[in-house]
């Protein structure tokens, strides 16, 4: 139904302009609130009507004269209606409908994709430093920073995904200092076990269960291999920084393996401590400086962040001479710009909220051409999980948080995938990992999965070449639930668009629930392999439409879609 839309919205913007020269601007189509009002909807008239001085409702019952006038509308709408003040209410034929399981049909897993634009966007998530195992914090953050990807893919958008963490700093040297310990036999609650030495007010080194696996392997002189990085150990208990690379080595090869269940795969890794090696850091200090954007107080580098927004100005070095955290963050941006990223979003929790204005604002200071607003930024809140009713806090491997890995072992990595997408990233999500094991209606990912599946059997069963049904006669899909069930299916190209342009993966899920949803009532309502060759053919075209639309939705999300459940 794209080319039927596109021939009504040519036809509506060539009405507005017999109205008012420059209104084939305002052509646009809505969704009518009530399903019964129509198919589409428009409010142009009452737009025009008070720079025409015009009454909205009569120059709404000329534009429909001038509609209904033309060939395209002939052919596809039934009928128009203006109701209220002057909203213009568009029926289609069921031939107009129709055109949409053709289309889908002949597209297949490129429907709702958009010719590619030459546009580049990276998109960087996770970012975990690697000092444990990926909680589930991280899980959400790398389904959310995947689907984002996969949807501005669908868009024509050169996608770039990219995990940025630090392998130096207190957080590396703590990890080292812990594995040191569990390397000479000590362990957490021994007096001996302290706190960091230099970040008083952390809650001590890292106790969990890992720290003594990578203290083994180090004895065992063992060799770590990760996506990024490889190192041997040296099995010498004084080598603390030979223990600090090889617990960086061994804890991303963990994470590796988190994000192998999960399915989620990187173009590149960036290590925070090449900023000070390359000199990118102390270069954008100095751009900073040359261009007036900073002063001196009280043996502090600050920069006046004010002048962009900021609620106050921050220090960008202390005294002693080391950069506060949001400095390195400006130069690692400034990169990403200079590497030709002209969009880039970062995946981020709440916490990271305080960093946006004033990262933003040292981008601007730095004068380089990026522009305002540049990083887009979407920030999640954490996830409580509750299994048997009650909240799990502790996993006895990392000691202290529920990880990933238990999340995908417990229930499975597609259930994981569609409900930490389910919710708008920045609300409160409780994941029930009870419900999420459950094989019925009140599993949503189940309920999705199970109108595939259904559909493939009912496929399976007529025993037919799917591809043959593109040629059917689809004159006979003119019910009532067959036309609800082809103009859901119609949406999923513009869903797609809006949800990329809103960084929104949960929208796919509110549309494949609601889809499965007009499926189910559709098989209710209709049987599929009746006697009537023609009739037959047809509703078989339309429910290997509605697989192949619920096939590419779930594949947004990185979500399978079963043939047999």
């Amino acid at each position: 139904m794209l080319s039927v839309k596109q021939e009504l919205l040519s036809g509506l913007a060539a009405g507005l302009e017999t109205l008012s020269p420059g209104a084939g601007a305002r052509a646009a189509f809505e969704s009518p609130k009530v399903a019964a009002h129509g198919d589409f909807a428009c409010t142009a008239a009452m737009q025009l009507a008070k720079p025409l001085k015009l009454n909205p409702r009569q120059l709404a019952e000329t534009l429909r004269a001038t509609l209904l006038a033309q060939p395209a509308y002939q052919r596809w709408v039934s009928d128009i209606d203006i109701a209220g003040p002057g909203f213009i209410n568009i029926r289609l034929k069921p031939a107009a409908k129709q055109q949409t399981v053709r289309e889908i049909l002949d597209a297949a897993e490129a429907f709702g994709q958009q010719p590619r634009n030459g546009q580049r966007l990276m998109v960087e998530f996770v970012s975990a430093n690697p000092t444990g195992p990926l909680h589930v914090g991280h899980g959400r953050q790398a389904a959310l920073g995947d689907a984002i990807c996969s949807l501005y893919q669908t868009q024509g958008w050169d996608v770039h995904r990219e995990f940025y963490y630090n392998d130096a700093g207190v957080q590396i040297g703590t990890l080292a200092h812990s594995t040191q310990l569990r390397v000479n036999g000590f362990k957490p609650g021994d007096e001996c076990w302290p706190t960091d030495p230099e970040n008083p007010a952390s809650k001590g080194f890292y106790n969990g269960d890992y720290i003594q696996d990578i203290a083994n392997d180090f004895l065992a002189k063992k060799t770590v291999k990760s996506d990024d990085r490889e190192f041997t150990a040296s099995g010498d208990a004084q080598d603390l920084d030979g223990m600090r690379q090889f617990a960086v080595a061994y804890l991303r090869h963990e994470q590796d393996l988190d994000l192998q269940a999960f399915a989620v795969k990187f173009d590149h890794y960036y290590l925070e401590s090449s900023l000070y090696t390359s000199g990118r850091v102390d270069a954008t200090v100095k751009k900073l400086v040359d261009a007036g954007k900073t002063y001196e107080l009280d043996g502090a580098l600050w920069l006046k962040s004010t002048e962009y927004g900021d609620d106050k100005d921050r220090v960008m070095r202390k005294g002693d001479g080391t950069y506060t955290y949001f400095v390195p963050d400006v130069a690692y941006h400034i990169a990403k710009w200079e590497r030709g990223f002209t969009k880039v979003i970062n995946i981020q929790g709440t916490d990271h909220h305080g960093t946006i204005a004033r990262v933003r604002a040292g981008l601007q200071a730095a004068g380089v051409g990026i522009p305002q607003g540049y990083p887009d930024y979407v920030l999640h809140t954490m996830v409580r999980v509750v299994r048997g009713g009650e909240e799990v806090k502790i996993s006895k491997r990392a000691g202290s948080y529920v990880t990933l890995r238990d999340l995908i072992e417990w229930t499975s990595k597609d259930a994981v995938r569609f409900f930490l997408l389910s919710r708008k990233p920045d609300t409160e999500y409780t994941f029930d990992v009870d419900l999420a094991v459950q094989k019925n209606n009140d599993n949503p990912v189940y309920y999705v999965q199970y109108a595939h599946a259904r559909i493939c059997s009912v496929l399976a069963a007529w025993g037919g070449d799917v591809a043959t049904l593109k040629d059917v006669d689809l004159a006979p899909l003119d019910s009532p639930a067959a036309q609800a069930l082809m103009l859901l299916l119609a949406k999923y190209p513009a869903m797609l668009s809006d949800a990329a342009r809103d960084f929104a993966p949960h929208d796919v899920t509110f549309y494949l629930r609601e889809l499965a949803a007009s499926y189910h009532s559709y098989y209710d309502a209709e049987r599929i392999l009746v006697d009537d060759e023609a009739v037959k053919k047809a509703r078989l075209a339309l429910v290997a439409a509605t697989a192949q639309v619920l096939h590419n939705g779930l594949a947004v999300l990185g979500v399978s879609a079963p043939q047999k459940m």
